[in-house]
């Protein structure tokens, strides 16, 4: 089986890392000693796809993780699943990057990135045949954003062929203590879009407003937050985990689900999603959960799906309940349904796989990977607080103090404007549109 190599950076994504691995370790029926207490033999059929085997049948992580200062390793060596990791694969700083992105890009990061390099090449080496990279960071502080997309271009650099994804944390204001978040985020998505295959967006002001409107949370935590976000990793991988009917690697999943390099920033959405007090009130049907999935307060992303179109969309079925034909009609009726919010220069953009291991606690579960032109209002968000600020060159000597070029801010920020206008284009096209036509002339033919 093809094995993935899964690196995490910087606070949140060693949080969201540490929640991811204690969700699919449970998953797996892997024990926070790394032995395995499993009932079935589906667990261990694909366990290698994350998992190295040691001594002594005990499964470990093929994980990397990194950080420019040592807290947030010992919270995550201190916690559930700490014992777990190898201890090689911590590789961190003593200094920190101050939420400072080109700290974490040109300075404190660059110096660090070898080492890590030395851990990934190490990891991938010992794969049979490696399918690519997964990286869990946030774009808000200065390690996940700037050290974060720094690794990402060394990789791009070193394993061209490799898939890469990232799961990244976007930032909202609803959530953050960081002024200078709207700076780390365009400069790390200046990055994104050049290096990466695909990218799983996860949203902070989604989040938020989903453990409070919907799950009806008084006051959400951090650990509140990346519990969602636990359950939408395990969603998105568990096609990769498992043997299903129907199974999705990361390389069919970038290719079925960017029709544009450039468009590879992907909306999550997960069903079902209920607060504990209405959850006996509700039935896990099949309509009910697909329902649940495309409906955009179930979003991962604060954009609302109606507002835009899917270019492509991928939905993964988990549990044993699932009537095919039943699971596969429903796909038909909400495409039918929702004709509109589909391009129709795509025929059958809507990719359906399964997999018979529901997530902990739940018969049944769903999740979407949608590539929809809607995104583009969580852009223009992160690119309005980014410009507001450049115009009066706030904060500007804590970067270029750091030897950065104030040149790069433009790029950056025209490099997301473009972004915006190139999902707005491919909103707006239609079947009939004049500017595709010149391309097909009667010779061809």
């Amino acid at each position: 089986m093809r094995e993935i190599v899964h690196v995490q950076g910087g606070q949140c994504g060693n949080q969201i890392g540490a929640k991811f691995w204690e969700v699919i370790s449970d998953e797996h029926g892997v024990d926070p000693t790394g032995t395995y207490h499993g009932d079935s033999d589906l667990q261990l059929e694909r366990i290698n796809v994350y998992y190295n085997e040691a001594a002594g049948g005990r499964y470990v992580p093929r994980a990397v993780l990194m950080d420019l200062e040592p807290g947030t390793m010992d919270s995550v060596r201190a916690g559930p699943f700490g014992q777990l990791f190898r201890p090689d694969n911590f590789v961190f700083g003593q200094t920190g990057a101050g939420n400072n992105w080109a700290k974490g890009h040109y300075t404190e990061g660059a110096e660090l990135i070898d080492s890590v390099l030395d851990v990934i090449r190490k990891e991938a080496e010992e794969c049979d045949s490696l399918q690519g990279f997964q990286i869990a960071h946030s774009l808000g502080g200065g390690t996940g954003s700037g050290m974060g997309t720094l690794l990402i271009s060394k990789i791009r650099e070193e394993y061209p062929d490799k898939i890469i994804n990232a799961f990244s944390v976007f930032p909202s204001p609803k959530v953050s203590d960081t002024v200078v978040e709207p700076y780390n985020a365009t400069l790390s998505a200046h990055q994104l879009v050049e290096h990466c295959d695909g990218v799983m967006v996860l949203d902070n002001e989604a989040l938020f407003d989903i453990c409070t409107r919907t799950l009806k949370l008084t006051n959400s935590t951090y650990g509140d937050l990346n519990h969602l976000v636990s359950a939408c990793l395990s969603g998105v991988t568990c096609c990769l985990r498992f043997p299903g009917r129907l199974n999705s690697d990361m390389r069919k999943l970038a290719v079925n689900l960017a029709p544009f390099p450039r468009l590879h920033f992907f909306m999550i959405g997960f069903a079902p999603l209920t607060s504990k007090r209405s959850q006996q009130y509700r039935a896990l049907t099949i309509p009910e959960v697909t329902n649940q999935m495309f409906d955009a307060k179930n979003m991962m992303c604060a954009s609302d799906p109606r507002h835009g179109r899917y270019l492509a969309a991928s939905a993964l079925f988990r549990g044993r309940v699932t009537n095919n034909y039943e699971r596969d009609e429903e796909m038909l009726n909400i495409q039918n349904k929702y004709s509109s919010y589909f391009v129709e220069w795509i025929p059958n953009n809507m990719k359906t796989s399964h997999c018979d291991i529901p997530p902990r606690g739940l018969k049944f579960a769903s999740t979407l990977i949608a590539n929809s032109t809607a995104i583009q209002e969580m852009f223009k968000r992160i690119d309005g607080q980014f410009t507001a600020m450049v115009r009066r060159r706030a904060f500007w000597h804590q970067f270029t103090g750091e030897g950065m070029d104030e040149m790069e801010f433009f790029d950056a920020d025209s490099n997301m404007k473009d972004l915006i206008d190139e999902y707005q284009q491919y909103q707006d096209i239609t079947d009939d549109d004049e500017e595709f036509e010149d391309y097909y002339d009667e010779e061809d033919y």
